[in-house]
């Protein structure tokens, strides 16, 4: 049976005051949400002046252990948002321009089959509004069994682009893989140790991390993925926890964290903590996603989420084919949510995780 738990955001638990209520409330859509996903699902929310857990089901298949805040799992396009952050962080520096072409800064990458680096702008690439393919292509690895981010944007820009730049919208990881050799040729570092030095290191997120090239560790306590489904009383779960080169995402979905460390870093940014006024505005400046819910649009590497009781929340949310689906939002009134289920969902049942972060968020006090 799904219970709830009580716990603190950090653990100096007698600096914070633990939140009494029970969310009743958001126990039953976690619960209808996890119906329909993993073996698992959970939800990790507060406010400043302390934070709440919610389960439902298992951890790991066979056991009856409740996901923690704590376990380590794919955080997948969560990724896109670290990403962007340090894109910004250039813009504030003055080595990038959103608006510029990305062919200044990357010059020959986007050419040829149709596109023109001249035409297509870092904000573009940031908004998913460039045009750029959304499909990967046959990349090939190196000796290593490991790709590179190079030769992953070169096979993906076989295929021709989806529309002029600036006309639509379509998500693409491509977008961002780009937008992670934008990092790399700017800093001259790899974009993972960028991230690192950036964001991880200083928000102190000691449980978040972007692997190495072949690295497909997670620490423990770490969160298994599974890919599966029910049929009636029936399911079947595979264990595909570490069946994916995460190399293949890079930039777009390779990093590893927890709900805990996800609300520490979405709330950092909510706060102004990471950039400018100025940068985080134009972070911010959304346009509607086609083929979402009407209470969705999408910023530079950021998903606006308006609340069913007012106001909205920034965040992100990130599927993996390792098995993990999550999502973490905050807002600038200090409060934050973290969900997580422990399977790939490629459809979502009646209840959706939006869902599930719009009940947490809604049903935590300004504090």
């Amino acid at each position: 049976m799904a219970t709830a738990v009580s716990t603190a955001m950090s653990t100096a638990v007698s600096a914070q005051t633990r939140l009494s209520t029970d969310h009743a409330d958001t126990q039953v859509v976690l619960d209808s949400y996890q119906a329909s996903a993993g073996p698992g699902a959970a939800v990790h929310a507060g406010n400043r002046a302390g934070s709440w857990d919610l389960h439902s089901g298992t951890a790991e298949t066979g056991t009856k252990r409740a996901i923690g805040p704590d376990d380590q799992f794919r955080i997948a396009s969560q990724t896109k948002t670290f990403t962007a952050v340090v894109v910004m962080q250039l813009v504030d520096e003055g080595k990038v321009e959103l608006d510029a072409p990305i062919e200044r800064y990357l010059p020959g990458v986007v050419a040829g089959n149709g596109y023109d680096g001249n035409r297509i702008s870092v904000r573009q690439i940031l908004q998913h509004t460039s045009g750029i393919s959304d499909k990967f292509g046959n990349h090939k690895a190196g000796p290593d069994g490991t790709y590179s981010l190079r030769e992953v944007i070169r096979a993906a820009l076989v295929k021709p682009p989806l529309f002029e730049p600036g006309t639509s919208w379509r998500y693409s990881n491509i977008n961002f893989l780009v937008a992670g050799l934008l990092i790399e040729q700017i800093t001259g570092m790899p974009a993972a140790e960028a991230i690192t030095a950036r964001i991880i290191r200083p928000l102190g997120l000691t449980r978040t991390a972007y692997p190495r090239p072949g690295d497909r560790r997670l620490d423990a306590p770490y969160l298994p993925g599974y890919v599966g489904g029910r049929a009636g009383p029936f399911f079947f779960w595979i264990n595909q926890t570490f069946a994916v080169e995460l190399t293949h995402y890079a930039t777009a979905g390779a990093m590893a964290s927890t709900e805990e460390n996800l609300a520490t870093f979405e709330q950092a940014l909510a706060d102004g903590k990471l950039m400018s006024p100025a940068a985080l505005a134009q972070m911010r400046t959304t346009v509607p996603m086609p083929g979402f819910p009407a209470n969705m649009s999408y910023g530079l590497g950021l998903w606006r989420l308006d609340l069913s009781c007012g106001g909205h929340a920034w965040g992100h949310f990130g599927d993996l084919t390792t098995g993990h689906s999550s999502g973490t939002f905050a807002t600038d009134d200090g409060r934050h949510a973290a969900m997580v289920t422990n399977a790939y969902v490629g459809a979502e049942g009646k209840t959706t995780r939006a869902q599930v972060v719009d009940s947490a968020l809604c049903g935590t006090p300004v504090g």
